[in-house]
C-alpha cells in the first residue's frame, strides 16, 4: 500500500507544479486592459466598420442559419424573434422575447426542471455562438460602450458590454485593416484567465441577403468554423 501511496503524492506533486507553471506563465504573457478614450472618434471607427460590412443588409436579414464548430446549429428568424437550437438530441425553440415561452421540440419532457435546464443551456449556447457570427454588427448598441485606443500606431475599437448576453462586463479590441474590415480582436473576458488573448476572423465572405460573415475564427492557432452559413431576406 505504501507505493500507491507514494505514487499519487508525487502524482499530486505534478499536478501542483503543473497548476503552478501554467498560473506563472498565464501572468506573465496576461495584458491589462487598455483605458481607451470614449466620444466621437469611437463611434466614428463602430460605423466605418459597419459600413463596410452592409450593416442595412444585417437589419434587413429576416433569416441566420448556420452551424457553430461542427456542434451546434441554429435557424435564427431575426423578423419573428425567435430561434430553433439543434445540439444533438436537443432541439429548443427558444422565444427571444419570452425564455419562458420556449418550446422544447426534442426531447418530449414533463419535467419542468428538466425543461428549464434545456431552455438555459439552448440561451447560453445561442449567446455563445451568434456572438461568435454577428459580433462587428453590434457595435453600435445601446448596451456597448465604445473607446479608441491607439496601438502601434494604428486606431482600434475597444468595446465594453454593460449588460446583455450571458457574461456583461467583458471587453474586446478590435483590430480592423485599410479598409475597417476586422482583422482580430482581442479579448478580456470572464471566461478566459489570461487578458488579451487574440482571437483572429477570417475567410469573410458575403451572404445570399449580402451580409458580410467571417467563416472562421482562429484563437491559439486552433480554428472555429461556422459552417452550413446560410441568409435570407
Amino acid at each position: 500500500m505504501k507505493w500507491i501511496w507514494k505514487t499519487l503524492k508525487v502524482i499530486g506533486i505534478i499536478i501542483l507544479c503543473i497548476v503552478v507553471l501554467l498560473t506563472t506563465i498565464g501572468v506573465i504573457i496576461s495584458e491589462d486592459l487598455p483605458k481607451g478614450k470614449e466620444g466621437a472618434k469611437a463611434d466614428e471607427l463602430a460605423k466605418q466598420i459597419l459600413k463596410e460590412l452592409n450593416y442595412d443588409a444585417y437589419k434587413n436579414t429576416k433569416v441566420i442559419s448556420w452551424t457553430f464548430a461542427g456542434m451546434h446549429s441554429y435557424e435564427w428568424h431575426k423578423d419573428k424573434n425567435y430561434v430553433l437550437v439543434n445540439s444533438g438530441d436537443e432541439v429548443v425553440r427558444l422565444n427571444l422575447k419570452d425564455y419562458d415561452s420556449s418550446q422544447i421540440i426534442s426531447p418530449k419532457v414533463i419535467d419542468d426542471n428538466i425543461r428549464q435546464q434545456l431552455i438555459q443551456r439552448a440561451i447560453k449556447n445561442f449567446n455563445n455562438d451568434s456572438f461568435w457570427l454577428i459580433a462587428p454588427y453590434k457595435l453600435m448598441d445601446d448596451e456597448v460602450e465604445r473607446r479608441i485606443v491607439t496601438m502601434e500606431g494604428e486606431e482600434a475599437l475597444l468595446i465594453t458590454y454593460t449588460s446583455g448576453g450571458s457574461t456583461p462586463g467583458d471587453s474586446y479590441l478590435w483590430i480592423v485593416d485599410e479598409n475597417y474590415r476586422p482583422k482580430a480582436f482581442k479579448m478580456w473576458v470572464s471566461i478566459i484567465p489570461i487578458g488579451g488573448v487574440t482571437a483572429k476572423w477570417k475567410d469573410w465572405v458575403k451572404t445570399q441577403s449580402d451580409m458580410i460573415l467571417s467563416k472562421e475564427k482562429t484563437i491559439f492557432g486552433l480554428p472555429i468554423s461556422i459552417t452550413n452559413l446560410e441568409t435570407s431576406n
